[in-house]
C-alpha cells in the first residue's frame, strides 16, 4: 500500500519548519531590526535548522534549508570571498542568510547583495548588535515544539482513523474526523475530478463546489493558498484524490495530515473491496436521497451534482426507479445507450436512476428503450416507474419521490405491468398505498377481508386478488390459477359466504377490492 503527496519534494523528507518571513517577526529577531537587502522573492522558504557559520565554503556543511548567521569577520574586504560565500549557500540550498552588521561590514555589502539578489537568496542584515544565540535558542525550540506537534497530530490522526476502520465505519465518518483535525474542507474524488464525497462545515464545502470546475482545472498544479493534496491508489495503481482546501495551519502538517488520511483511506478501501457499495455508488446514493428526502434544499445540493459530473445547465431530468435491478446492469445498459446520469440502490432493493438529458432529446423514447434493454430473458419482469420529466432543478426531489411511489405501486400488483409505469398507470392502487398507513384506512381493510384473513382464507384471498384484478374475468382467473371453471365457482361461492357479500355487486366489490389494496399495501 502507497501513498504519495503531490508536493512532496523528492530530495528530502518534509518537516514543521518556520519560514523565512516567519522568522523575521519574532520578537527577539525584531529588536536586532532586520532589513531584507535582497532575494526577498525567497521570504516564504521554509527554515529547517539556524546555523552560525563564516567560512568561504560552509556550503559544505550544510543539508538545505538552514538559515545561516555570520557577522562577516572572515570576509570583509575579499570580494571574492563574499561572492563565493553566497554562491555556496546558494548550492547547498540555504534558506536564507543573516549578516550581522558592525566592525567588518557597517553597511550592508553590495557584492554580497548582488551576489544574493542574482541566486535568489534572502540576505537579511541586522541593523543593531544582537546575540546569535538567542535567535537559535528560539528557532529551534520553536521548531522542535511544531516537530513534536506535528507528531502528536500524525499519531491521533492515525489512531483516530484506525478506531473508525475497524468499527466498520462509513466513508463519510472517516472524512468527517480528517475535517475536524484539519479545520477545511475535505474533498475525495476519482482521476477524472468526479466528486465521491466530501466533508467539513457545509457552507465551506458549498463554496468550494460552487468553483470546483476550475479547482478541478488546477488540481495538478502547485502549492498555495492552503491547498493539499495526496494521491490514493497502491499496488502500482492510482484511483483517487484527496484535497484539503484552504488548509490554514502549517504547510508540511498539512501534508502530514494529508498522508495519514490518504493511508487510512486506501486501507478503508482495500478492506471494504467486494462488500458493500463502491465509492462512486455512496456519492450518487447520497445525492439521491438527500434530493428525494426534500430535507435540504435542491439548489443547495446543486454544487454537489455538478462536482460529481452530472450535466445539469439547461437539461431535462427524468427521475426512475427500477425495483429489483442491481446498479451496475444499470450502469451498463446508460454506457451502451449514450446516457448520462446518477445511480444508486435504494434501502428497499429498488434503484433509483436520475437521467440527465438535452432539451431536445426524446425523454419518452429514451426512458421505453432503457426499459427495453432491461428486459432481458434473465430478467423478463423488469419494470421502470417513471416520473414525468422536470426541466426545472428545484423539481426533482418531487420527481423522485413520484417515481418511487410508482415504484411502490407497482409492487403490489398482481398482474404483469408494462414495461414502463407513470403515475397515470397506478389509478386506485397508487391512491390507496399512499394511505396505507392511515389507521382508518387498516381498520376498514380489517372488517372488510375479516373472514379470509383467519381460518385457513388465505388460498381464497389469492384467488379474490386475481378475480379482481383480471376485472371479475372468471375464465382468466381459472386460467391463471389452473383450475377448472365448476371449481373456480365453487371458491368465489366460499369467498362470497365468508365476506357476506355479493361479487356481483359493483360497489360491493369495488369495496372489497378496495380493501384489498389496502391490506397488500400495509403487508408490502
Amino acid at each position: 500500500m502507497t501513498t504519495t503527496s503531490e508536493f512532496r519534494h523528492a530530495s528530502r523528507p518534509e518537516e514543521p519548519a518556520l519560514s523565512v518571513r516567519q522568522v523575521l517577526t519574532l520578537e527577539r529577531v525584531l529588536a536586532g531590526e532586520p532589513e531584507v537587502v535582497a532575494g526577498a522573492g525567497g521570504l516564504d522558504r521554509a527554515v529547517r535548522w539556524v546555523h552560525v557559520a563564516e567560512a568561504a565554503d560552509v556550503g559544505v556543511m550544510l543539508s538545505g534549508g538552514e538559515m545561516v548567521l555570520t557577522t562577516g569577520v572572515l570576509l570583509a574586504g575579499d570580494e571574492a570571498k563574499q561572492t563565493a560565500y553566497i554562491q555556496s549557500l546558494h548550492r547547498a540550498e540555504a534558506a536564507a542568510v543573516v549578516l550581522g552588521l558592525g566592525r567588518a561590514f557597517p553597511t550592508p555589502p553590495e557584492v554580497m547583495r548582488r551576489a544574493a539578489e542574482r541566486c535568489g537568496l534572502p540576505l537579511v542584515v541586522l541593523h543593531r548588535p544582537f546575540p546569535f544565540a538567542e535567535l537559535t535558542e528560539e528557532v529551534q525550540s520553536r521548531l522542535v515544539r511544531r516537530k513534536f506537534a506535528a507528531v502528536s497530530l500524525s499519531e491521533a490522526v492515525r489512531t483516530g482513523l484506525t478506531a473508525l476502520i475497524t468499527s466498520g465505519a462509513p466513508l463519510q465518518r472517516l472524512l468527517d474526523e480528517v475535517a475536524q483535525h484539519s479545520g477545511c474542507p475535505v474533498v475525495l474524488t476519482n482521476l477524472a475530478h468526479r466528486v465521491l464525497a466530501t466533508a467539513g462545515e457545509r457552507p465551506a464545502v458549498d463554496d468550494v463546489l460552487r468553483d470546483w470546475e476550475r479547482i478541478a482545472r488546477q488540481a495538478g498544479g502547485s502549492e498555495g493558498d492552503g491547498w493539499v493534496r495526496a494521491e490514493l491508489g497502491g499496488r502500482g495503481e492510482r484511483w483517487g484524490r484527496l484535497l484539503l482546501c484552504g488548509y490554514r495551519g502549517d504547510t508540511a502538517t498539512g501534508r502530514l495530515l494529508a498522508d495519514r488520511a490518504a493511508e487510512a483511506l486506501v486501507l478503508h478501501r482495500m478492506l471494504g473491496a467486494g462488500s458493500g457499495r463502491t465509492w462512486e455508488e455512496q456519492s450518487a446514493h447520497g445525492l439521491l436521497t438527500d434530493l428525494a428526502a426534500g430535507t435540504v434544499p435542491a439548489r443547495h445540493l446543486l454544487p454537489r451534482a455538478r462536482a460529481a459530473g452530472l450535466p445539469v445547465n439547461r437539461r431535462t431530468f427524468v427521475p426512475l426507479v427500477v425495483p429489483g435491478a442491481e446498479p451496475a446492469r444499470l450502469e451498463r445498459v446508460l454506457r451502451t445507450l449514450g446516457l448520462t446520469g446518477l445511480v444508486a440502490e435504494l434501502a428497499d432493493g429498488a434503484t433509483a436512476v436520475l437521467l440527465s438529458l438535452a432539451r431536445d432529446q426524446d425523454a419518452e423514447a429514451l426512458t421505453a428503450r432503457l426499459a427495453a434493454r432491461l428486459r432481458t430473458p434473465e430478467h423478463p419482469d423488469t419494470v421502470i416507474a417513471a416520473a414525468d420529466p422536470r426541466t426545472c432543478w428545484d423539481d426533482v426531489p418531487a420527481g423522485l419521490r413520484e417515481a418511487r411511489h410508482v415504484a411502490d405501486a407497482v409492487a403490489g400488483a398482481a398482474l404483469d405491468p408494462p414495461a414502463v409505469v407513470r403515475l397515470r398507470d397506478v389509478h386506485l392502487r397508487g391512491l390507496v398505498r399512499l394511505l396505507r398507513d392511515d389507521p382508518q384506512v387498516q381498520s376498514f381493510a380489517e372488517r372488510e377481508l375479516d373472514g379470509l384473513l383467519c381460518g385457513g382464507g388465505r388460498e381464497l384471498l389469492d384467488v379474490l386478488r386475481t378475480y379482481l384484478a383480471t376485472g371479475r374475468n372468471k375464465s382468466r382467473t381459472a386460467q391463471l390459477h389452473h383450475v377448472s371453471r365448476p371449481a373456480l365457482y365453487r371458491r368465489l361461492e366460499a369467498i362470497q359466504t365468508r365476506l357476506g357479500i355479493d361479487l356481483d355487486d359493483f360497489e360491493q366489490a369495488a369495496s372489497v377490492h378496495i380493501a384489498l389494496l389496502a391490506h397488500d399495501a400495509q403487508q408490502g
